[in-house]
């Protein structure tokens, strides 16, 4: 198996601590860069207190207060717009006119926000990223790619130009074209991989058989990309797609701060490989989602990941809380021997609940629940009847039994999956059973939660 390796070619012949050097200097010229460039970054350093000349390393720069998040971020563009009529937020460090491509946030937790706003050298940076995922997954110039998201303004819209840069055709099907069109482009196209949501993956693993008596296999991909949801890295659920795509599953992240990570070519799942480091601090920065006090970064360590952009010209992000719970691996990875930075996402922070006392992420609910397929499907909701975070116990969980599952043994079932639950999880839920297909599973990212209040 091929390791995976960097995409700046000479950070895989340097040791770890030569590696965190160039970090270090290009941390401490984009602070620089953003000071004098952005009105919003000379107030936040104001109010902390300091100059960036004050930084003289990562460290330094740690000790700093996380500086943005969404809603800071939805405020500096709301004065942007005011001000000079664009919406790229009072965070844009370079001209208007020098953007070459923007993209927003799904804007499923309020107002979408241009997060994804890129000059030319920086979607540059993105699309090299783009083009060695490919690589490693062997798909390659003169190959075409089913890309089946939600096109337009959005996130993974970003992902477009590295397809193309690196030779490689995509197939744009809108997912809102419907699963017949999705479906039909691809055997009308023969694509050698696709890109979509693992929730569209296993979506159109039913849907083939039923609309054209073919199972996915047919489609004879080579490697299937899968991003924006919890899946992959739950054995059961990547043993699931992989066996009926016949190919490699690889979970990919690209989170906002310009860095790109994937997962190798192992039969195990051992997280998603930094490849990007001198893009962005991604995953040096983890800070405990309750406090925002820092983390250690040692092996296993959770927190939730903070960005810090460090070679971006647009809208460069510093100490932006992400929302992701990442787990870190520090250690080479045991699948491919990569040496860098390995993430497992866990959940989001505005996805946590609190039972009694417990911080429970549906997340963890999932992984154990889909282990007892067949006799489940695997889809599940998690019914609140009041906002979260806090939920009154008992909590309640949809769950969707097996076509074969006899409903008299439902109670051993149940008692088992509790019993796990309360074991691995800490939470002692109320089942509510649904017949197989109650629980209908979206073409884009599957809802978690089922909101009744």
């Amino acid at each position: 198996m091929r390791a995976v390796r960097y995409v700046t070619e000479a950070l895989n012949h340097l040791s770890d601590e030569e590696i965190h050097q160039i970090r270090e200097t290009k941390l401490i010229n984009q602070l620089k860069y953003c000071y004098r460039n952005s009105e919003f970054y000379q107030k936040k350093f104001k109010e902390v207190g300091i100059v960036p000349q004050d930084i003289r390393s990562i460290e330094d720069y740690l000790k700093l207060p996380v500086l943005m998040d969404k809603d800071q971020e939805r405020l500096s563009q709301q004065e942007s717009m005011e001000r000079f009529g664009h919406p790229f937020g009072m965070h844009l460090c370079a001209s208007p006119d020098d953007i070459a491509l923007t993209a927003t946030t799904s804007g499923t937790t309020g107002i979408p926000t241009f997060t994804y706003t890129l000059a030319q050298q920086d979607l540059d940076k993105v699309s090299d990223g783009v083009a060695s995922m490919l690589n490693y997954a062997r798909i390659s110039q003169g190959d075409r790619m089913l890309f089946s998201h939600a096109l337009g303004v959005y996130a993974t819209s970003a992902v477009l130009p590295g397809i193309r840069q690196a030779g490689i055709l995509p197939i744009d099907v809108d997912v809102r074209a419907g699963t017949e069109a999705i479906l039909q482009y691809a055997k009308m196209t023969n694509p050698q991989a696709a890109m979509m949501t693992p929730s569209l993956a296993e979506h159109l693993i039913g849907k083939s058989l039923e609309l054209h008596q073919q199972p996915v296999g047919d489609l004879n991909l080579s490697a299937l990309f899968t991003v924006g949801e919890i899946a992959i890295s739950i054995p059961e659920v990547k043993q699931k797609i992989e066996e009926a795509y016949g190919c490699r599953v690889y979970d990919w992240i690209g989170p906002i701060g310009g860095t790109i990570a994937y997962s190798c070519d192992s039969d195990d799942y051992h997280g998603m490989h930094c490849v990007t480091p001198d893009y962005d601090l991604y995953p040096y920065d983890l800070v405990d989602p309750a406090t925002q006090q820092p983390i250690d970064i040692v092996n296993g360590a959770i927190g939730e990941v903070i960005y810090t952009s460090l070679d971006r010209l647009a809208a460069p992000m510093l100490r932006m809380a992400s929302g992701d719970i990442v787990q870190v691996f520090t250690t080479p990875c045991p699948g491919c021997g990569f040496k860098g930075m390995r993430v497992k996402v866990v959940g989001r922070s505005d996805d946590m609940l609190i039972v009694k006392g417990v911080n429970v992420y549906p997340a963890a609910i999932k992984q154990v629940i889909t282990t007892y397929a067949p006799d489940v499907t695997g889809e599940m909701r998690i019914v609140l009847d009041q906002e979260p975070p806090l939920v009154k116990p008992p909590l309640k969980v949809k769950l969707e039994f097996g076509p074969d599952m006899d409903r008299n043994a439902l109670p051993q079932l149940e008692a088992r999956i509790k019993e796990q639950l309360s074991r691995n999880v800490r939470v002692n839920p109320e089942i509510i059973w649904c017949p197989p297909g109650t629980l209908e599973k979206s073409m884009a990212k599957t809802p978690v939660f089922e909101k009744d209040y």
